[in-house]
């Protein structure tokens, strides 16, 4: 069932600037449905169902046109914007991480905005949820958030090992902590974690990278980006990453994170042997 209220004020943010290094490739273009449709295809056309009408894709120069080829093929009827995350910032190989992708978008961004993974799909009514929970009026004095809260069991991909933001939340469905837990795998019929070491409950809530956020929040963000870049401005490899961001912002009492619960089942892509798993899980799912 689709949530049925129609949500005109939020933009959709697609972050779609990633390397693919797992992959072997550009896995944020990668055919999983009818058509040669990408899991950003299918949130695309989730953000509209849900009445959301502006798009903002974050991409890279050097994809820039296969990106616009491949969502003029797929939506023809939109008009669709398109930043490129390596023109802001110091240039190097390596993107500078969520965090940055959603700054390089600031100058189109003039709302509330969805903020979520191209090569992530967080269910029929994922999007929908969050775009109907940014855009409420709430009278908070401080900056809002909200995040779409997965089930850790539900999250985790055929093989291999995955990070996730595990979460803990109060009474209120407000977001208490969030720690990036890294190598986190299947073992038999156990949940393992690397680091922080540790077996996890499959029911613990975890980010899977769609927040939204108001555009005080995104503003927030420059600051931090600018505080990260007096220690990193040389690294290759180190990246300014949203949901450390956000949780800074929350721990320092600049915002609060409203947790949304979900019953999704996510479905993702990090190498290619997830591509027969993604295609499956779509071919079951009518848009």
């Amino acid at each position: 069932m689709r949530v049925g209220h129609r949500v005109a004020k939020a933009s959709l943010l697609v972050l779609a600037g990633g390397l693919g290094t797992r992959f072997g490739g550009t896995k944020q273009l990668a055919a999983v449905g009818p058509g040669g449709a990408a899991i950003l295809d299918h949130s695309i056309r989730e953000a509209r169902n849900a009445g959301v009408e502006r798009i903002v894709v974050v991409g890279r120069s050097d994809l820039d046109a296969e990106l616009r080829s491949h969502l003029t093929s797929q939506h023809p009827d939109l008009e669709l914007t398109i930043v490129h995350q390596d023109c802001h910032g110091p240039r190097r190989v390596k993107p500078w991480g969520t965090g940055h992708a959603v700054i390089s978008a600031l100058s189109v961004i003039d709302g509330p905005v969805v903020v979520l993974n191209a090569d992530d799909y967080y269910g029929p009514t994922g999007i929908a949820m969050v775009a109907k929970s940014i855009t409420e009026g709430r009278s908070d004095e401080v900056a809002r958030g909200v995040m779409l809260g997965f089930r850790l069991g539900q999250t985790l991909p055929t093989s291999g090992s995955v990070s996730r933001g595990v979460c803990e939340v109060d009474g209120e469905g407000r977001l208490v902590s969030l720690v990036e837990t890294h190598g986190i795998e299947r073992r038999g019929d156990e949940i393992w974690a690397s680091t922080p070491p540790g077996e996890l409950d499959p029911e613990t809530p975890v980010s899977m990278n769609i927040w939204g956020l108001s555009v005080e929040v995104v503003t927030g963000l420059v600051g931090q980006w600018n505080e990260f870049l007096e220690t990193n401005a040389g690294s290759e490899s180190i990246e300014f990453l949203l949901p450390v961001a956000l949780d800074e912002q929350r721990q320092t009492g600049k915002l609060v994170v409203d947790v949304l619960d979900t019953e999704e089942t996510w479905i993702g892509i990090t190498n290619r042997l997830d591509l027969v798993a993604a295609r499956s899980a779509f071919a079951e799912i009518r848009h």
